[in-house]
């Protein structure tokens, strides 16, 4: 799956990304609206990771989906 499609379908994948990291609370998920950059940046916040790294989860994250 390509960002593209999870930003086209970000209401049915906000459940799955919150599961996935499960510190963003619904205001997180509901600022990034599909957004790879500020899902990054949401994660970088709430785990205190680098930037690289929120970006290496979310690559993780999307090749199980």
């Amino acid at each position: 799956m390509n960002w593209d499609q999870i930003e086209g379908q970000w209401k049915q994948f906000s459940g799955q990304v919150q599961a996935e990291w499960g510190r963003l609370t619904n205001d997180d998920v509901a600022v990034v609206e599909g957004n790879r950059d500020r899902l990054a940046g949401r994660i970088q916040e709430r785990y205190g990771v680098e930037k690289d790294e929120a970006h290496r989860q979310i690559n993780d994250w999307l090749a199980k989906h």
